[in-house]
């Protein structure tokens, strides 16, 4: 059963610990794949415990970040990882609600 409105179930992905390291949401690839398998990170809702859980396009992403609890929807899948004015093409944060 799909999201409806949060993301596809088909199509280009990326594994999240690529992700958070291509968009410099996490400062290295094996600080990423722990958060990821301590099962601290949420992708549209869904705790995940695997490294290699694949996010695309439109998935939302909810994790740990110093200073508090960030939420990012994907926009584009990088290709690298690059600099962070290109990085932070590839996802838009969102604001918490209180």
């Amino acid at each position: 059963m799909a999201d409806a409105g949060h993301g596809l179930t088909h199509g280009p992905a990326l594994r999240i610990d690529k992700f958070l390291w291509f968009t410099r949401l996490a400062k290295s690839r094996s600080i990423a794949q722990k958060v990821a398998e301590d099962g601290h990170i949420r992708v549209n809702g869904r705790r995940i415990e695997r490294s290699h859980t694949p996010v695309r396009p439109g998935d939302l992403i909810t994790f740990p970040h110093p200073g508090g609890v960030r939420v990012v929807r994907v926009i584009q899948l990088p290709g690298r990882r690059g600099p962070a004015s290109e990085a932070q093409c590839c996802y838009e944060e969102l604001k918490l609600g209180h």
